[in-house]
């Protein structure tokens, strides 16, 4: 007789940078308490994350912007040139659109705010771990204006598709992914996919622009 195997799914590894013991811990209590989530690891500065993620690596890292003394922004900055491949989203109390765009062009994968209901922010966790970026209309408008404002004078490689435009307008128009992927007659993962690599883009341009203001002094 054939032993039947049972398949289960792999927890998506997470790890909190939050300074504010209370905010952490509630956190923690929510992702390790939830089924298909894993509380891997805390910490409650940048610099004690910088120290433990390179001994141990998260799915996703979710990171708070305002820290004491370096900065989640910085933080992001520094970790992603340790690992490009590192999935962060910047959680913060406020909607703070230049935060979080600068957040966005240090590398991080998307934002969401401290107040959102626990299951939506599974969600996101999810949906950064499968290759999407939680964004909202304002922060998408601000990526395209990024690209606009250089138009092609800048390195190639930093320069959107016409279909990373394309998503990046529809959802600055405040199209959901499905809406999207309607409109353009390609699947939500195609979406999530061509806004990935846009924001990656932003990443690199925001990596040539400084370079390049660097050698203009």
């Amino acid at each position: 007789m054939m032993r039947q195997t049972i398949e289960t799914a792999v927890p998506i590894k997470v790890s909190i940078v939050e300074d504010v013991e209370q905010i952490r811990e509630s956190l923690a209590a929510l992702i390790g308490g939830s089924e298909g989530f894993d509380c891997i690891e805390t910490y409650g500065s940048a610099e004690d994350a910088i120290r433990g993620l390179t001994v141990r690596k998260p799915d996703v890292l979710l990171m708070d912007i305002n820290l004491p003394a370096m900065s989640g922004i910085d933080c992001v900055r520094k970790l992603k040139d340790i690992d490009p491949s590192l999935q962060v989203m910047m959680v913060t109390m406020y909607e703070d659109s230049e935060q979080v765009f600068k957040a966005l062009q240090a590398g991080a994968s998307g934002y969401i705010l401290k107040r959102t209901p626990p299951s939506k922010l599974l969600e996101a966790i999810q949906e950064v771990h499968h290759g999407g970026s939680p964004m909202t209309m304002q922060i998408a408008r601000m990526v395209v204006q990024s690209f606009h404002q250089y138009g092609n004078s800048l390195d190639e490689s930093a320069n959107l598709t016409k279909r990373e435009q394309e998503i990046l307008s529809y959802l600055a128009k405040g199209l959901r992914y499905k809406e999207i992927a309607d409109a353009l007659f390609i699947s939500v993962e195609t979406v999530r996919s061509h806004l990935r690599r846009g924001y990656e883009k932003l990443h690199v341009r925001s990596r040539t622009e400084a370079g390049l203001k660097y050698l203009q002094k």
